[in-house]
């Protein structure tokens, strides 16, 4: 590999070799073990060799380089209908137990070197020698170059697809009658084409093909972060097997996934959003060019749910009487790192009853949302896409489904069920259809790190949303529905530009929550206002605690979406286990966005992004796609000095605070809603200074009823007061019921807690550190930085008790604070 890595560094190494070879398809045939915590199986790999993709997609990118070029279109005569699938048809039981993986009944904690090879053939790669170069060089080899971590590879073997009845009508040419090398692949490359109207059929032979037998043993090694293969002979990617299978299993310890108990004390595992993607759980292609569909076959015991990433919502088929087969697809092509799998025995959560007075329900389609809706035309590789299906566009609430331990039945029933309808629709009435045909929302485990993660069709959330009332669950719920369309619909190309998904979800989490709420201009502005109040506090925060160089949006600046000539690259500070705290691709991306919104207007601005999801979805872009195109849809006098070039300037490849930020805040009037705070502040602060005895004659000071973003502001006011009294926090907590708001609040209500050495309420913060993993990271230090050695002994009493469970990078960051 042409790249070089510093092991000192933070730094994440993508090294699979994508510009010579790409991955089109995985068919995965998986078994789930909770006794070892292992999964294992096989993955079939359905590749298209560099040159044959090099012309697709460069004759994609000069049809559709910027908004005012034709869009290219693709024949889509099938509207994309889920279908109907027996599992049972893609599963081999006898091919598969043929094969005799490992012993079951324990973790696995063999090959800790990570080297493996078809008895003892592949020793003799070396990964220094077959990394500097994986295109067409000479006389050696071609080497497969797959991103792997934590996997114990077994068998890697060629697909004799050739064998499958029916596949040799895909041979075009009528001297390959011979089964050859260049026979199969011709199979292969038919295969991975089929337009996209044949999708069920091609599907169909991708499962028959992954059952075929193999035709010989391929050699391979493994390192670090990469598995490497190679058939001898083959010294191009065109010569190399264009169907592979490899037999694998996880480890216990890899960080793809999470062995964990869910919050009824029984076994689960979960895809936990790790720095490293799937790369654990499966071979695969990391960088996002890499976009592939897939099908998986999951086996667990029957008492297990498997959800999955899939288009499908899949039923168990019962296999034998202990054990269910569990069958998911996709169809739309998409980096493997979106590809998410939860294991558990979680419930389907019912509505018991529906009131009309819930925020809203499903309405009909009004003529004057019309004008968004373009159905036929799509700039991106063909897949059956909804965009192209009129009644799709239509669909304001897309089929879901509500999936948690059984224990949080009615905290579900109380706030999620009810806001998800009304946060769909107010989506799509911003930014029209939605991406993705259904959803599934899973409450996952205590240990999970943030407050939600979307995937394709499948969202998770903590359980942190579901206290203290519908605010945060209602935010969180727009925030995660944002990015089905930014950050999976349209994908960033280079992952270092996370303000593409995360800036543009924070500022549209605002938009879909006015929506959803119903709430009136004026309203929506007041509560718009009052939240970027809140986050220009926390980004003032956010710059004096972070090293300036992870401060910057798109840090490589001239060289973003540049790969190395095999197509491995290096993601920055991917490894820093700090990062997945940091704010700061949310709010400066969020204020970019917000800033561009103010000069263009609400209406223009939404527009012209219904405009541009129009002309992406389905595709990877870097942040000069958006900016161009939203220049050239700018009225001239309203462009002023804005330029690609000012912008990447003062907001994309500065640390700090954007100056043009900076001016507006100083400029800016307080809304109403803060200005509330500000006074119910003061009357906190004149109750703190009264003495303990008052005259019988004064008034009881009485307070106003705030909403919970004006509740966290007051306390965040308060924090900056350099004392309150016992008397006083009691009085605070007794006047907002603190104890029963959402984390948010509870979160800023334990740091005063902390600050002012409050013992009364301490068993406040141990509940939250207990319950709100995802947010309680920074309060170990705040207990640790008091040097107060009861509080101390809380934080060190907390973490031994949640350790074991905590998510990897959490207990890491909270262990260095405490030791």
């Amino acid at each position: 590999m042409d790249i070089q890595l510093d092991p000192a560094r933070d730094d994440l190494p993508l090294m699979a070799n994508t510009s010579h070879i790409l991955v089109k398809h995985y068919v995965l045939d998986l078994d789930v073990d909770f006794e070892s915590q292992v999964i294992e199986g096989t993955i079939v790999l359905f590749l298209e060799d560099g040159n044959r993709f090099k012309k697709q997609n460069s004759s994609i990118e000069e049809a559709c380089q910027s908004e005012s070029n034709k869009a290219c279109k693709f024949g889509m005569p099938e509207p994309c209908h889920i279908p109907v699938t027996n599992a049972r048809t893609f599963s081999s039981e006898m091919e598969y137990n043929d094969f005799a993986i490992c012993s079951k009944g324990e973790k696995d904690t063999s090959d800790k070197d990570g080297n493996h090879d078809n008895q003892e053939h592949a020793s003799g790669i070396s990964s220094s020698k077959y990394c500097c170069d994986t295109g067409n060089h000479g006389s050696e080899d071609f080497l497969l170059v797959l991103d792997c971590c934590d996997l114990s590879v077994l068998k890697v073997e060629e697909v004799d697809v050739a064998a499958v009845p029916g596949l040799e009508k895909f041979t075009r040419s009528p001297e390959l009658t011979v089964v050859s090398e260049e026979f199969r692949n011709q199979i292969v490359r038919e295969l991975v084409t089929l337009p996209a109207n044949r999708w069920r059929e091609q599907l169909d032979y991708y499962a028959r093909c992954s059952q075929a037998p193999g035709c010989g043993e391929l050699l391979f090694d493994t390192d670090t972060w990469s598995l490497q293969i190679r058939k001898t002979g083959a010294q191009t990617a065109t010569d190399f097997p264009h169907a592979i299978r490899i037999w694998y299993k996880t480890k216990p310890e890899g960080r793809s996934v999470t062995w964990t108990s869910d919050q009824s004390g029984r076994p689960c595992v979960y895809t936990v959003g790790s720095p490293i993607n799937n790369r654990a759980l499966f071979p695969c292609q990391e960088p996002p060019v890499a976009m592939s569909t897939w099908q998986a076959t999951v086996r667990a015991a029957a008492s297990f749910v498997v959800l999955m990433s899939g288009e499908n919502s899949a039923k168990p088929t019962q296999l034998w009487e202990e054990c269910s087969s569990w069958y998911y697809y996709v169809t739309m092509p998409m980096p493997a790192s979106t590809f998410t799998i939860a294991v558990g025995c979680w419930t389907e959560m019912k509505m018991e009853t529906w009131s009309s007075n819930d925020l809203a329900t499903e309405r009909p389609f009004s003529p004057s949302e019309a004008n968004f809706r373009h159905v036929g035309v799509c700039s991106h590789m063909e897949y059956p896409c909804r965009f192209q299906n009129a009644s799709a566009t239509t669909q304001e609430i897309i089929p879901h489904r509500v999936f948690a331990p059984v224990c949080l039945t009615g905290a579900c029933q109380e706030t999620l069920l009810r806001l998800i309808p009304p946060c769909l629709s107010a989506a799509h009435s911003v930014l029209g259809a939605h991406p993705f045909s259904r959803l599934d929302v899973l409450i996952v485990p205590a240990n999970f790190p943030s407050l939600g993660m979307a995937s394709p069709h499948i969202m998770f959330l903590s359980q942190s949303i579901l206290t203290g009332g519908n605010h945060l669950c209602g935010t969180r719920l727009c925030h995660e529905i944002a990015h089905a369309w930014f950050g999976l619909a349209i994908g960033a190309r280079d992952w270092t530009e996370e303000w593409l998904s995360e800036g543009f979800a924070t500022h549209l989490e605002d938009v879909f929550w006015a929506t959803a709420q119903q709430l009136a201009p004026y309203e929506a502005r007041e509560q718009q206002e009052l939240r970027a109040c809140l986050r220009w506090r926390r980004l003032q925060d956010e710059m004096q605690c972070s090293p300036e160089e992870m401060q910057v949006l798109r840090p490589s600046k001239d060289k973003t979406g540049h790969t190395s000539d095999s197509g491995a690259s290096v993601i920055k500070h991917g490894l820093n286990p700090e990062k997945i705290f940091m704010q700061v691709h949310y709010l400066k991306g969020y204020f970019l966005l917000r800033f561009l919104a103010k000069r263009l207007g609400d209406e223009t601005y939404f527009s012209f992004l219904r405009k541009f999801v129009h002309t992406f979805h389905g595709q990877l872009i870097l942040s000069q796609d958006f900016l161009q195109m939203l220049l050239e849809n700018i009225p001239e006098e309203k462009r002023l000095e804005l330029s690609v070039e000012n912008i990447y300037q003062d907001w994309l490849e500065s640390s700090g605070i954007p100056k043009p930020l900076q001016r507006e805040r100083r400029a800016g009037a307080e809304c109403g809603l803060a200005r509330q705070v500000r006074a119910e502040v003061t009357k906190w602060i004149g109750v703190n200074r009264r003495p303990r005895k008052r005259k019988r004659r004064e008034k009881e000071e009485v307070f106003e009823k705030l909403l919970p973003d004006q509740l966290v502001l007051l306390l965040e006011h308060l924090l900056e007061q350099k004392t309150l009294s016992p008397r006083t926090l009691q009085s605070l907590q007794r006047t907002y019921h603190l104890q029963d708001q959402d984390a948010e609040v509870r979160h800023r209500w334990c740091e005063l807690i902390v600050k002012h050495k409050f013992t009364k309420a301490y068993k406040s913060v141990e509940r939250f550190l207990q319950e709100d993993q995802a947010m309680g990271v920074y309060l170990y230090g705040e207990l640790m930085v008091s040097e107060d050695a009861r509080q101390q002994q809380l934080a060190r009493r907390c973490f031994e008790r949640t350790k074991e469970q905590m998510d990897r990078s959490s207990a890491q960051v909270v262990a260095e604070m405490l030791f």
